[in-house]
């Protein structure tokens, strides 16, 4: 029962990985690297997978390995953060637009202190 939980939660991580690919504020890695949790889990195969994507696999890695972001990531993730706090600002009323601004100030403080590569 409890390998099949993991499995449906990397299937679900990776539907929000592929969402986040086109929203702002929802993030690609992070997903990827809970499916490669999950699918540690549940079926080797698809961690594997994972793993051995061109693109994912070695971000996968660098976390796994130190915790780290690269420096590159660290500013692409940034970048969305600022680019959802001005799609807030533009269009949403006080005091919704406060939701992003918080989860960019969390978030991105987070992501800037982890290790780099």
């Amino acid at each position: 029962m409890r390998r099949h939980l993991y499995l449906i939660a990397g299937f679900v991580s990776i539907g929000l990985g592929a969402i986040g690919a086109v929203l702002p504020l929802l993030p690609t890695v992070p997903f990827m690297i809970l499916a490669a949790f999950c699918f540690a889990r549940s079926s080797p195969r698809l961690e594997a997978k994972l793993l051995g994507h061109r693109h994912f696999g070695p971000h996968i890695r660098r976390w796994r390995e130190h915790g780290a972001i690269s420096r590159r990531g660290k500013k692409a993730a940034l970048g969305a953060f600022a680019f959802s706090i001005i799609l807030a600002l533009l269009f949403s009323p006080w005091p919704w637009f406060m939701v992003p601004i918080a989860a960019a100030l969390i978030g991105g403080s987070w992501i800037w202190t982890r290790p780099e590569s």
